[in-house]
């Protein structure tokens, strides 16, 4: 068995009839549901910026809700800690 026979998996004359006929279904089956390689990779690219406006406005929401708390416990924290004192 040849290299190129063992990389490919099988013949190269099958393989690339294989490759043409899976290559022609899922060709139909996006053309059926109206799907464009790039309209794939730009829904890709926008699921991804989302997800990182998302994680940003969570972090920047946490970051806003410690300095809301911070407000009321760190004060609290130092008159217990002057008036603590023995």
């Amino acid at each position: 068995m040849s290299n190129l026979t063992r990389f490919l998996g099988g013949s190269p004359g099958s393989v690339l009839v294989k490759l043409v006929f899976l290559s022609l279904l899922v060709g139909a089956f996006m053309a059926f549901l109206d799907i464009t390689p790039l309209g794939l990779i730009e829904g890709l690219f926008d699921w991804i910026s989302s997800v990182l406006d998302l994680s940003l406005e969570t972090v920047q929401k946490v970051g806003m809700w410690a300095l809301y708390g911070a407000v009321i416990v760190v004060p609290l924290w130092l008159i217990s800690r002057f008036f603590g004192r023995n």
